[in-house]
């Protein structure tokens, strides 16, 4: 009888998970607060040198900004509309997820400013660096305070009154202002005014004071100098109070591209408007009273919980620059130098070596110099007859931008497409546009609806009776700046398919071209998401107990729904699957039956993690691929994105390797439980510690020594820090 009952179970159907439930997903919003609470760990922990841990506050702080703008300013528009609809994975409503970030956010600033004055502040002190307050100043120190403000400060200050024919002053977007109350000494009726001042962004935002000793460095903060001289600018009248704010706007963009006749002039209108959005966030010293909190809440029509209290200095984004305070190096980290690309070891002339074999660099480790001599040494090489190139985010005085001009002055057709959406580059994008037209380059602005997110470079070039294509496929912008900030992997090859599908590519965005079929190229947001489902379920096909197959991604953000459908199902079909996501990951892992066999780690450090990494077992016949794309709805849908394979064994192997090196990380990487929380990977006494930056950096310098200093590689400047 036991024996029947038992053939029974066995032969019963599974029951089928309902992929939908909203337990098997995090929200978006509340898992990217989680990534922001995870740089702030950096500045917490007291491992990371003193000024590196100002860097990451700041970040904190900048990334935060960015979150009011355009997340919680966006959430606030749905709300604003009446849409209560749940989003589709977590199900929370607009209100819903407003409430839990501002609950979350709260939580973060409070953490980040017992940071500032527990921990940042003794440490300085330490070292020799100290902020005071005016009314701290010796004699000398206030002698020079004084002439400062008049000759520096006063004549730039303006003082806005507040009452019935002067309305509230329209300040502008993440400037900190300072409210001031004062009675008028004439009139005698002790009638409160109102008033603002703004804190002018373009003089520094500290001071340094002269100091009796060469050991200690003394700051003053500009908001405190013009509090401390206020009444100068209020003559006649009694100081009650004057307290700093910050206001943030709602700076998401929504543009009409289909009604647009210049989508160039409709950017700059749309900029405009920016400056001047919703207010969002109102953050104010812990000190302010609540009459003055009043008049700003009134005026700028914020609820309660959009007002945060902090018990220190207004925005904390100046911590960036003055991190780079001249000396003071034990506070940093030990400088590293990007190294030249071991693959390009031996090699003379660019066009040579990816003639002769595909290339791989790895950024910062490895020098983004190639990429920059690659556009220059095509602008004046006779043979090249043309080169095209995507641009998203490029650096304030980019060499790039300046060798596609040289090119065009040269005679070359070159045709750039520059990213106008790029959010918050627009302004910067609008400028190299329009320099790069002068030269005569072709400039296009991409496909209505759509953001070019894909970072490509082709290259043409008559050789004998032929022309022969060169192609540069990354997973990081052409900015030589991030370059040696972020960390990225681009490839150089010359092989026909690749050439083929990057004019494909360029005949789609800058003509009336179908979507092409490509060769070895997918491209968003036409296929792309169908070829990564094809990887998962051929994964899943191939999966045996025996052997179970294996995924590994690497990326910065994964909230697509139907992709991590195909990630719980190929767990549930045993496949193991591990992923290293930086920011946001709306996936649950860990869960019986649907995610158990799903790992997912963060590692946060003192390089922005912004690779992209695909890997397929694929029963044994790996598959391997790079993109410029995250696993998020709008890189699938809204923007153009490449992902292209890596098929030369060696290299297919060296990235395998990179990440082995990021899983095995145990001393930045954090797991993520079933719960949604993020904790630290733990490390056994006996347990040999593995950094992977610092790994992958100690490779790329063991591969610089084999280099023979060829005239080539000297052009490349090996030596290059990189600036962290």
């Amino acid at each position: 009888m036991a024996d029947t009952m038992m053939t029974q179970e066995t032969d019963m159907p599974k029951e089928e998970v309902d992929l939908d439930c909203t337990d098997y997903y995090i929200n978006r919003e509340l898992s990217w607060l989680a990534f922001n609470h995870r740089v702030l760990e950096e500045a917490e922990d007291e491992a990371t040198p003193a000024l590196e841990r100002l860097k990451f506050l700041a970040i904190t702080s900048s990334n935060l900004d960015e979150f009011f703008m355009v997340r919680v300013g966006s959430m606030k528009d749905q709300e604003k509309h009446g849409i209560t609809t749940p989003e589709n994975k977590a199900g929370m409503t607009p209100r819903q997820q407003l409430e839990a970030m501002s609950r979350e956010a709260h939580k973060m600033v409070a953490k980040q400013y017992r940071i500032w004055n527990e921990a940042l502040l003794p440490q300085l002190e330490i070292n020799g660096i100290s902020f005071v307050k005016p009314d701290d100043l010796s004699e000398e120190q206030e002698a020079f305070l004084r002439t400062y403000f008049y000759d520096r400060i006063y004549p730039v200050l303006t003082p806005m009154a507040v009452d019935a024919s002067r309305p509230f002053p329209m300040l502008l977007n993440k400037s900190v202002n300072l409210a001031v109350t004062l009675e008028s000494e004439s009139d005698g009726k002790n009638k409160i005014l109102f008033a603002v001042v703004q804190v002018p962004s373009v003089l520094p935002r500290y001071i340094e004071l002269p100091s009796t000793t060469t050991e200690e460095k003394q700051f003053v903060l500009l908001e405190d100098v013009i509090c401390h001289y206020i009444d100068f600018l209020f003559k006649g009248n009694r100081i009650c109070a004057v307290k700093p704010f910050r206001i943030t706007r709602n700076a998401d963009m929504t543009l009409d591209e289909e009604g647009a006749e210049d989508l160039l002039k409709e950017i700059q209108k749309e900029l405009k408007k920016r400056r001047w959005g919703a207010a969002v966030r109102l953050e104010v010293t812990e000190e302010m009273d609540e009459y003055m909190k009043g008049i700003l809440q009134e005026s700028l029509e914020i609820e309660p919980s959009d007002i945060y209290e902090v018990k220190g200095p207004l925005d904390l984004t100046f911590l960036m620059k003055f991190s780079q305070l001249a000396g003071y190096n034990d506070l940093r980290y030990p400088p590293l130098a990007s190294q030249p690309p071991a693959d390009f070891i031996g090699e003379n002339n660019i066009f040579e070596a990816i003639a002769h074999k595909d290339i791989l660099v790895h950024h910062p480790y490895e020098s983004f110099d190639p990429v920059i001599h690659f556009v220059k040494q095509a602008a004046e090489d006779p043979n090249v007859l043309a080169i095209k190139q995507t641009l998203y985010r490029v650096s304030g005085d980019s060499p790039i931008v300046g060798a596609l001009a040289k090119a065009a002055e040269n005679g070359k057709q070159v045709t750039v497409l520059v990213e106008l959406k790029a959010r918050f580059d627009e302004e910067n994008n609008i400028v190299w546009a329009k320099k790069l037209e002068k030269a005569g380059c072709h400039v296009i602005y991409g496909l209505v609806g759509l953001k070019t997110h894909c970072k490509i470079t082709l290259v043409v070039r008559q050789e004998g009776k032929s022309l022969k294509r060169y192609v540069h496929l990354g997973t990081g912008n052409y900015n030589d700046s991030t370059a040696r900030l972020y960390t990225d992997l681009g490839m150089f090859t010359c092989k026909e398919p690749f050439g083929i599908d990057a004019s494909y590519i360029f005949n789609h965005l800058s003509g009336y071209s179908k979507p092409p079929k490509f060769k070895k190229i997918e491209a968003a947001p036409n296929g792309l998401r169908n070829k990564i489902l094809q990887l998962i379920d051929n994964e899943i096909a191939k999966s045996t107990p025996d052997q179970p197959g294996r995924i590994i991604l690497k990326m910065n953000s994964l909230t697509d729904k139907k992709l991590i459908n195909a990630l719980f199902k190929a767990s549930a079909a045993g496949v193991k699957v591990d992923m290293i996501i930086r920011g946001i990951c709306c996936l649950r892992p860990g869960i019986p039956g649907v995610s158990e066999n799903i790992r997912v780690i963060s590692i946060v450090d003192r390089f922005l993690e912004h690779s992209r990494i695909f890997y397929f077992q694929s029963g044994g016949d790996d598959k391997m691929y790079l993109a410029s794309a995250d696993w998020m709805t709008r890189n699938m849908e809204r923007r153009v994105e490449i992902m292209f394979p890596i098929e030369v064994a060696s290299l297919k192997e060296r990235v395998k390797k990179i990440l082995d090196v990021l899983l095995q990380d145990n001393v930045k990487a954090r797991v993520l439980n079933s719960s949604g929380v993020y904790t630290r990977v733990e490390v056994q006494p006996d347990e040999k510690r593995i950094h992977s930056q610092l790994a992958f950096h100690a490779a790329a310098v063991k591969n610089a020594k084999k280099i023979r200093q060829t005239p080539y590689m000297k052009q490349l400047k090996p030596k290059t820090h990189i600036d962290v």
